[in-house]
């Protein structure tokens, strides 16, 4: 039946085994989803906003059970996974009090006496969801799918099988009817056959751009709607008039939050000629003030990647690209201790062509890209198969939104860190991926636009 093995990237040890759920197991939970959705969706989506209040209280309860489980299985710091946690809870309470609104028909004038839109939801959907945030991806997803009316199945990251059990658990807690949502503990080769079951209806995957090509494909053949947060190399472009003491210290924030292991981190420091070695040496000097070590530990600002995989194709990312001409002025290299940790990293001179500006690394490796002036800045930021973020960093806000509405990405910031926030749509372009999470277009991906017409 195979197992599901949990693993301590601090140590290299083993955690936990959890028992893959067999194909009858896997049928039995899809049917059960399917079998509740009719009453589910029948509930006033007032009723349903009730049960997410009682899934943040839930969240609130555990918060610190949940973060060091968090902590264990995937290595980010205890206070950063504490703040997923309240994230977590927050999103819920923001979709109980806004989401039954984004559900309200929409009347449109026609030539019938009535005529509107009715937001109605689809049936069980399938999440394919990451290990990085372990409870937020999952529920930035589940919970406006649910409040719609929607049923919902996890198949999360293998490396997570705690964090799966718990998610479930705590929607048990808050008093969700049985079958709402339910946690499926399966391997990635499990997951065709769910897409292609007739009784699921739609299937949202963050993950890798592999991964998302092959859901895609798989929901395709299947005629699914799907949406895809894939991965990102977003740009942080500073410009000449920014203040630099200040927008490095960000940038060391922007790359190195969560071990660096985020879709939405910056990637490529992409910086005008002026001022890019003041800015570099800015940067040196924050990121060899950092602390690597426990991420169980209170004054740890580095905890270790999640997988000795995932910590090995780095190391390669950063060799070719130094074998290609960029400059290694720290780290660069795996550190010899226990578990799963890289040194954190500073290439400069990077440029296309070059694995570290072509390819996604996830992981402590900051990048920078010299640029002549603002206009080499923005056609590099663009020069990415990837747009999921990117942030403009000046004196000039006028001049940093016109820059950053000719970002090619989906999410833009000005002067700020590329961030998620359930009051905004959040998702990508190109290779990124497509669809929105999160706000009112996110409640709206997993629905039917049905319009009704009455003479």
């Amino acid at each position: 039946m195979g197992e599901l093995i949990s693993v301590n990237p601090t140590t290299g040890q083993r955690i936990r085994a959890y028992p893959v759920l067999p194909a009858t197991g896997v049928d039995q939970a899809v049917a059960r989803a399917s079998e509740r959705f009719p009453e589910w969706s029948r509930l006033r989506a007032g009723k349903r906003a009730g049960f997410l209040e009682g899934l943040a209280s839930a969240l609130r309860e555990r918060s610190e059970a949940l973060a060091r489980l968090a902590t264990e299985e995937m290595g980010k710091r205890l206070a950063e996974a504490r703040a997923e946690v309240e994230k977590c809870a927050v999103a819920c309470e923001y979709y109980a009090s806004h989401g039954p609104d984004f559900l309200v028909d929409q009347m449109i004038a026609s030539d019938a006496g009535r005529s509107l839109v009715a937001w109605q939801p689809l049936g069980p959907v399938l999440l394919v969801m990451p290990w990085n945030f372990p409870y937020w991806q999952a529920l930035r997803q589940a919970i406006p799918a649910t409040l719609a009316g929607n049923t919902v199945l996890l198949k999360h990251a293998s490396n997570v099988p705690g964090c799966a059990a718990a998610l479930e658990e705590l929607f048990n807690e808050a008093g969700f009817p049985e079958g709402v949502f339910r946690n499926l503990a399966i391997g990635s080769d499990a997951v065709e056959a769910v897409i292609s079951d007739p009784r699921v209806r739609g299937v949202s995957l963050t993950g890798s751009e592999g991964a998302g090509r092959a859901v895609a494909a798989a929901a395709g053949k299947a005629l699914k709607k799907t949406v895809l947060e894939l991965g990102g190399s977003d740009a942080f472009v500073v410009l000449a008039d920014a203040d630099l003491d200040h927008v490095a210290q960000q940038a060391v924030t922007a790359r190195f939050q969560n071990n660096g292991e985020t879709c939405i981190a910056a990637k490529r420091f992409i910086v005008e000629a002026a001022v890019a070695d003041d800015f570099v040496a800015r940067l040196r000097d924050g990121i060899e003030r950092l602390r690597v070590g426990d991420p169980m530990a209170e004054d740890t600002d580095l905890g270790p990647l999640a997988r000795a995989d995932l910590r090995d194709d780095l190391h390669d990312q950063v060799r070719r690209s130094i074998d290609a001409g960029a400059a290694c002025l720290t780290g660069g290299e795996a550190l010899d201790r226990d578990g799963f940790f890289y040194a954190p990293t500073l290439l400069d001179r990077v440029r296309p062509g070059m694995a570290a500006f072509d390819e996604e690394t996830f992981g402590p490796v900051a990048v920078v890209t010299r640029a002549a002036d603002a206009e080499e800045a923005v056609a590099m930021a663009n020069a990415s198969r990837y747009g999921l973020g990117g942030s403009v960093w000046t004196r000039d806000r006028t001049r940093g939104e016109a820059l950053a509405r000719r970002l090619e990405c989906g999410c833009a910031f000005v002067n700020g860190i590329v961030k998620s926030d359930p009051r905004l749509p959040f998702g990508g372009v190109k290779d990124s991926g497509y669809g929105r999470e999160l706000s009112a277009l996110g409640i709206r991906e997993f629905v039917n636009a049905k319009t009704i017409w009455v003479d």
